[in-house]
């Protein structure tokens, strides 16, 4: 797959080629295709998000750039090294460069550790130091995601949400990572929360050179902290633009609905543009083990014409040099 040309300069640090994973469905011969045909790239310093509806494979796909989860099928190249088949002793060492922030802290966490120690844990795997460098690191860890160094010795029930992500955050930092992998990382935390937590994944972009995948289905926050953004439909990505692009001229009808159900703010108006119509979608989402033929969203969509359920459209790139996957687009 080509770049589209709103990516920004860097060099490619992460890039995915026909990425699949299925899993089988216990006594049917059939498989359950949570991510299917997957092809990104994610350069040095962007930050790019990935929304669609749940169960689209989004949180699937994230696992698999960073190897939690096994393939089958693809390829993953991480900072120029293919590791789409390095077993977990060779893989140590490519780890520290790429961690995950999970969706809800409370369940991430060690309810048994204290805060320190969990943050402390990369540290020792990867023998930082000893106990004496190790705990001034994750005092550095903690002072650089907001937390007190009193907080070290807290258990995780003594935090509120909030401060449980700000340790999952600091326990990613903790190997120096180039790439961070968050998957839904501000969904289970009160509105009034996000904002900080979104502000802090921005702050330390810049401080330390992060590079992200930010995986949401709310899209609002995707487009507050995304350079790119991938839309995923059944396992695949329809469209794949720059936000700015993506927002103001949807290419792909699934994309145009998700973005019309988003409430308008003030006058609903960005510029000039008009207030989108909500777009109703009819029908159910199809299960990932019975997909439909051709087009996966033609028994969803509202322009739906003859060749949708022959023939699967591909990813390809417009003039415009966005990607969307889809034979009649609605923007060049």
């Amino acid at each position: 797959m080509t770049v589209d040309e709103a990516a920004p300069p860097g060099e490619v640090l992460l890039r995915a080629t026909d990425l699949i994973k299925h899993y089988p469905v216990r006594g049917r011969r059939q498989v359950l295709r949570a991510v299917d045909g997957v092809s990104l790239e994610v350069r040095g310093g962007e930050t790019l998000g990935i929304v669609g509806e749940s169960g689209c494979g989004k949180s699937t796909l994230g696992r698999c750039l960073v190897r939690l989860t096994e393939l089958t099928g693809g390829r993953v190249e991480f900072d120029g090294q293919d590791i789409s088949t390095l077993s977990n002793r060779r893989l140590r060492p490519v780890r520290p460069g790429m961690q995950l922030v999970f969706q809800d802290p409370q369940a991430s966490l060690n309810p048994r550790r204290r805060a320190g120690d969990i943050v402390a844990e990369p540290l020792l795997v990867h023998r930082y130091g000893d106990k004496h460098a190790v705990r001034r690191k994750v005092g550095e860890l903690f002072d650089v995601v907001g937390l007190a160094a009193a907080h070290l010795d807290r258990y995780p029930h003594e935090f509120s949400g909030g401060q449980r992500q700000r340790i999952g955050i600091a326990r990613a930092l903790a190997t120096n990572p180039k790439l961070v992998v968050a998957d839904e990382p501000v969904s289970a935390l009160d509105v009034s929360i996000q904002a900080q937590v979104l502000n802090l994944f921005a702050d330390l972009q810049e401080e330390f050179g992060l590079t992200y995948v930010f995986i949401a289905h709310d899209l609002g926050v995707v487009r507050h902290v995304s350079d790119r953004i991938a839309v995923m439909y059944l396992g695949g990505i329809v469209e794949l633009a720059g936000t700015d692009a993506l927002y103001a001229q949807p290419a792909h009808p699934y994309t145009q609905a998700l973005l019309s159900a988003v409430p308008d703010i003030d006058d609903g108006t960005v510029g000039d543009e008009r207030p989108r119509e909500r777009i109703a979608l009819t029908g159910e989402v199809p299960s990932p083990a019975d997909k439909p033929t051709g087009c996966p969203f033609r028994t969803r969509c509202p322009y739906v014409q003859e060749l949708c359920a022959v023939e699967r459209p591909p990813l390809t790139m417009t003039a415009s040099g966005r990607h969307v996957a889809c034979h009649y687009p609605l923007a060049g």
